[in-house]
């Protein structure tokens, strides 16, 4: 019997292959993936794989926060909310601090915390046609957690520019953002991502570690505060009007009417 319901694992000279596999759901991120992804991660880290290689079953990478489970947060008690906001944080802060390279191989879609799984790791290979995007807004969400990463990666202008209009941006696009590493076509994804494995295990493991432990620690201390707040920002807005109508709206494949606009904000 698997030991993972929605993730699978396999080894393989040297590499270790995490695949989300909830294609039914594009791999969207339900509370049990995050635990199983981040328990993957943290296995891992002892290992024998010299690297690891992240990608998802199916036409998607990973479509975000699953929207079923997100109609339900609503409801939740805040203790509730900011376990579930500590879920994301913990993953993506166990994937940016893991010790061994970490390539993400994109097949689709990767939006929301799915562009985050996607474009933290050290090396990016994406199909042309994979979209990215952080489209929480237009849900009445806030893309807190993610936030402190993309930040990093791309400067406060471009950070607001994706976050506040929350649309996607092609392969193409994220490449010259510096988001993805390179564009692969579909059919070589996975043996381009084999094959940069394989020339980063001829290198020495120990200065690999060094290197991501050096980089890791120049971020760690604010990092730890920024994270902490954006769980704080995640978990209250929770419980906004606006998010209510967001995911209901798009559940009901309809324009949300933000309850925000008829009252002060």
């Amino acid at each position: 019997m698997p030991r993972f319901q929605h993730i699978l694992t396999s080894f393989d000279n040297g590499v270790l292959t995490i695949t989300m596999d909830r294609p039914g759901k594009r791999n969207a991120l339900c509370p049990l993936l995050m635990e199983e992804l981040t328990e993957a991660l943290i296995e891992a880290e002892s290992s024998d794989a010299g690297v690891l290689i992240l990608t998802g079953a199916g036409p998607a990478f990973c479509s975000g926060l699953d929207m079923e489970h997100l109609s339900t947060l609503h409801a939740q008690t805040e203790e509730e909310g900011r376990r579930d906001s500590e879920n994301m944080a913990r993953v993506l802060r166990t994937l940016y601090d893991f010790p061994k390279p970490v390539i993400a191989a994109v097949n689709g879609p990767a939006i929301g915390g799915g562009m985050g799984l996607a474009t933290i790791p050290d090396f990016t290979l994406a199909v042309p046609e994979a979209k990215f995007g952080y489209t929480e807004v237009k849900l009445g969400f806030v893309p807190a957690i993610a936030a402190s990463f993309l930040l990093r990666q791309v400067g406060e202008l471009r950070t607001r520019e994706l976050l506040l209009s929350g649309k996607l941006i092609r392969a193409q696009e994220a490449y010259h953002l510096g988001l993805v590493t390179q564009i692969v076509n579909a059919d070589e994804l996975m043996q381009t991502a084999q094959a940069l494995a394989q020339c980063l295990l001829q290198n020495s493991p120990q200065a690999m570690h060094e290197v991501k432990r050096l980089l890791a620690m120049h971020s760690k201390r604010r990092l730890d505060e920024e994270l902490e707040e954006a769980i704080k920002i995640n978990a209250h807005q929770r419980s906004a009007e606006d998010f209510r109508e967001g995911v209901q709206a798009f559940l009901e494949h309809r324009k949300p009417e933000w309850p925000s606009l008829h009252a002060k904000v």
